[in-house]
């Protein structure tokens, strides 16, 4: 089921009165307005909201470089292990206590009476009793430890630890609303969290405009977006996988838009570009000059890199994980690649070249179902009115 469409907006608005009027949206990736805030989810459904006539605040809790010093320190102490990134520290439920203080502050501050969290590292709340709080959210600890790239690094305990803290952060909560219906089934069936209380609302994307103008399928031009986290993001398993696919397609060309930090990965390997720090037409141009992007992302939770592509009309090729198979409809919309191994990669990259006239038809449909499924109207429309 589309689950963008899953609640007609204008029924929504019909029958229902807004679940608030005013409404604070907490962001602990950044500034909740900056567009560089988590991929600009937060901005978006703040300026959205704003559109059905929602006042929105903006709550912006930090921990600062002592305070995170301290919590690493006393994780330590507890049996946590050595913090091996900052996302580490952010998980535990130290952290997550001091920053929940602090939106509750802010949002005294400003007298609110809802704050929307995008993301839970800032809960548990604690000013339940004046405050209603609800989450909007891509992923869950136990869908993200199934691919996490630190999970070897971990003691046992830091991940009860994790796990418990995820917990506690979801209850008390009024509504969640998730990305993903994969999400949402998995706060349901692993944490136990009422069903009526969680709704899958989809995400929009970027300010990519779609593309109906010319495009030529038989030229093989991938493209590979990872403006940070490139390991991650799946950079080094498309590298070994291109090598071995241009053996067999040396006609092969693959442009890869990263930061100056990917240039050591990438070198001088033949049929690869890196572009470094594009202006937003140019990103725009690529979208629209590939066919085919080949994004393997080891652990992304959802990926609006997929929909930039796909609005663009160029198909998409990802691991079969996480979100990309609800946002292709099961491999309708895009390629799903079993294995994280470049071998397996390779062998579809090929594959999916060697047939032009799929790739076009493929990005055709494609196309259509980002364009009428996902936006940041749609989301806030049944945040606000479901």
């Amino acid at each position: 089921m589309n689950i963008a469409l899953a609640h007609a907006p204008e029924t929504l608005r019909a029958d229902r009165s807004p679940r608030f009027e005013r409404v604070a949206v907490s962001c602990v990736f950044g500034h909740p307005r900056d567009l560089r805030s988590w991929s600009g989810a937060p901005a978006n459904v703040s300026s959205a909201m704003e559109r059905l006539g929602i006042a929105v605040e903006a709550i912006q809790p930090r921990l600062g470089k002592a305070a995170k010093i301290g919590v690493a320190l006393t994780d330590m102490l507890a049996g946590l292990g050595r913090p091996v990134s900052s996302e580490q520290v952010l998980r535990g439920l130290r952290a997550r206590r001091l920053m929940a203080r602090e939106v509750a502050r802010q949002a005294s501050e400003l007298g609110v009476r809802h704050v929307l969290h995008t993301g839970t590292f800032d809960l548990p709340a604690c000013d339940l009793v004046r405050t209603e709080h609800y989450l909007y959210c891509d992923h869950s600890w136990s869908l993200a430890l199934r691919h996490h790239v630190h999970a070897d690094l971990y003691t046992g305990k830091a991940l009860r630890a994790f796990e418990e803290a995820e917990r506690e952060a979801l209850a008390g909560l009024s509504h969640i609303f998730t990305f993903g219906a994969y999400v949402r089934d998995n706060l349901i069936n692993h944490y136990g969290l009422p069903a009526d209380r969680v709704t899958a609302v989809g995400s929009g994307m970027g300010a990519i405009e779609p593309w109906f103008g010319p495009k030529d399928f038989s030229k093989p031009a991938l493209l590979f977006v990872a403006k940070h986290l490139f390991q991650a993001k799946g950079g080094m398993l498309l590298l070994q996988a291109f090598a071995q696919a241009r053996q067999y397609r040396p006609d092969l060309r693959l442009t890869i838009v990263g930061d100056e930090r990917s240039r050591a990965f990438v070198g001088a390997q033949p049929g690869i570009e890196l572009r470094a720090h594009l202006p937003w037409a140019e990103l725009q141009r690529l979208y629209r000059e590939s066919t085919l992007l080949v994004q393997p992302m080891l652990n992304d939770p959802w990926g609006q890199v997929y929909l930039e592509a796909m609005v663009s009309r160029t198909p998409v090729m990802g691991l079969s994980r996480n979100g990309l198979p609800e946002l292709v409809d099961g491999g309708r919309h895009g390629f799903l690649v079993d294995r994280a191994d470049p071998a397996a990669l390779a062998e579809a990259i090929v594959s999916a070249v060697s047939d032009p006239a799929r790739l076009e038809s493929m990005a055709t449909a494609a196309q259509r179902h980002a364009i009428g499924s996902y936006s940041w109207d749609r989301v806030a429309e049944q945040i606000v009115f479901s």
